[in-house]
């Protein structure tokens, strides 16, 4: 009984400063009749490591960065490729050279004008070795990028350039056949010139932080809530119809469940797997996929893992279907490779379907590796395994079934820890762990973005795995203008790794929501948290 009182008194402590920030949402207009406010409430789950384009290395940073900024190109409610700051651009005959022109209303939130140098400074900001940019590698394709970044080029040598206020060239080391689908990526949003180098925590809170996108930052409580507000300096800010959007950071799913069947949150994802079976037929309850892969990372230089057998051993022992029918419930599906299903092949063939698994389990044979990794290092215990996952109630449980699963097919006892998602990801970035979970979503659908994540020099490789055959045929499957030739290096690309396995995948994404009914016009990427900017409440 006292257990379940002080649940309560939890949850109630929980809700009660999200049901003060909502507050009243309707108005009165100028001719007496009740107006519904467009205003609506999300879980972020965690606070966002950085706000700064050149930063953020994880979708719940990218979440609200953006809604705050954007690019040279952006998405529609389509999810189609659209010019966003351009107003016009040119491309040489052979693909190297872009010349863009920016729209002349281009501003910042306040009100001062979003110009080319500041494009310019972004880019090279990020690749500065200075600034640590973990995405700084998907620059690499502008002219001396790499060699700037490596420490090995100055700036000037970077192949982008403002020639005025409005004009921007950019020259590219090779011909890219998706430049404009990568520059709806963060990491090439402008930042402000004068403010950056004015401020270098400009973007740790609301009334320092100037933004170019749909939406301006109004509010941060740290660890708390974010808060964004319709920027009235967007020039596009007619087509933005949700007014408001307040995040809140409820990691636990129970309670944000909870607060989502009370009406203190409009829209969740992550259902707890003990509730999916009920809402299944809920009209508000929607899956989607989503292009991304979740895993548990080796670290190959670190025992047990520093031996390929134990890594395959690990792959082998796992039953991937249970995980995903018993455990999370929601529609992901079982991944024996690295790039999830979503690519269409110049053949019209999902390029996840050319070649669907390099593995299936076996318990037996995963048995008689361990048994020969052993005698290959001398053990004559097997070494101490730690899983290390940032807290989440779906992380548990998965990490707890293939805890049951190693020990139970394989006598290994795996040690579990959990940490908070910053915190988590210091860890993980400096290779502090044996076992990590993580997962991957490419930023538009190509097999490329997914592949990257193993780049030998990507800091995202956590795993410290590095094969210079892998970084070959990746490379050859980027700047190849044959699209069928392309495909095919990037196939082989994942031979090499999925050879390897620094890594063991566990499945493909999908997304479950719980949506209002109050709420029509929400878009649900494939390879993003849901965009709420063309939405509208429709009742209270």
């Amino acid at each position: 009984m006292k257990k379940s009182l002080l649940t309560l008194m939890v949850l109630v402590l929980l809700m009660v400063p999200v049901l003060s920030a909502c507050g009243s949402t309707q108005t009165t207009s100028s001719s007496g009749k009740s107006e519904i406010k467009q205003e609506i409430t999300l879980n972020l789950m965690s606070e966002p490591p950085t706000l700064d384009p050149a930063l953020a290395t994880d979708t719940t940073s990218g979440w609200v960065i953006e809604n705050l900024f954007e690019g040279l190109y952006t998405t529609n409610k389509n999810g189609d490729v659209v010019k966003g700051l351009v107003k016009d651009v040119k491309v040489s005959d052979d693909g190297k050279t872009y010349t863009f022109t920016i729209r002349d209303d281009a501003k910042w939130s306040d009100g001062t004008p979003v110009t080319a140098q500041d494009f310019e400074y972004a880019w090279k900001r990020v690749l500065n070795p200075e600034t640590a940019s973990e995405f700084a590698f998907y620059l690499y394709y502008l002219k001396g990028a790499e060699a700037y970044n490596k420490g090995k080029g100055s700036a000037d040598q970077v192949g982008v350039k403002a020639t005025d206020d409005h004009t921007l060239v950019v020259n590219l080391e090779e011909p890219v056949g998706y430049f404009d689908k990568l520059l709806t990526f963060w990491v090439y949003f402008p930042v402000k010139k004068s403010l950056v180098e004015s401020n270098k925590n400009w973007a740790a809170e609301e009334n320092t932080l100037v933004s170019n996108g749909a939406y301006k930052l109004t509010s941060w409580e740290h660890d708390s809530k974010v808060v964004v507000e319709k920027n009235d300096q967007y020039y596009n800010k007619d087509e933005i119809t949700m007014e408001k959007i307040t995040w809140v950071m409820i990691n636990e799913a129970t309670t944000y469940y909870q607060m989502y069947k009370g009406g203190q949150i409009d829209l969740i994802t992550d259902i707890p797997s003990d509730a999916v079976a009920q809402e299944r037929s809920n009209p508000e309850f929607k899956i989607t996929p989503y292009f991304g892969t979740y895993m548990y990372m080796f670290n190959v230089n670190k025992e047990p893992f520093n031996n390929p057998k134990v890594r395959q051993a690990f792959n082998l022992a796992i039953d991937r279907e249970a995980i995903t029918n018993q455990v999370t419930q929601t529609g992901q599906i079982p991944a024996y490779a690295f790039v999830p299903e979503g690519v269409k092949t110049p053949s019209g063939e999902d390029f996840r379907k050319q070649k669907e698994a390099y593995f299936k389990q076996d318990i037996e044979k995963a048995k008689q590796l361990i048994k020969e990794a052993m005698q290959e290092e001398g053990w004559t215990k097997f070494p101490e395994v730690t899983l290390i996952y940032n807290t989440s109630e779906n992380h548990k449980k998965v990490a707890e079934s293939i805890q049951n699963m190693l020990s139970k097919n394989l006598g290994i006892n795996v040690n579990l820890e959990n940490q908070e998602w910053k915190s988590y990801l210091a860890r993980t970035n400096s290779s502090d762990f044996q076992m990590a979970r993580m997962g991957w979503v490419g930023i538009f659908l190509d097999p490329a973005v997914i592949l990257d994540y193993f780049l030998g020099d990507s800091p995202n490789n956590r795993t410290l795995w590095v094969n210079p055959k892998y970084d070959e045929l990746l490379h050859k499957g980027k700047v190849e203008a044959d699209q069928t030739k392309r495909m095919e290096y990037l196939h082989q690309a994942e031979d090499v790794l999925m050879q390897d396995l620094p890594f063991m995948p566990i499945y493909f994404y999908s997304q479950n929501y719980l949506t209002s009914k109050k709420f029509e016009g929400i878009v649900y990427p494939y390879n993003r948290y849901p965009n709420v900017r063309w939405a509208k409440k429709i009742a209270e």
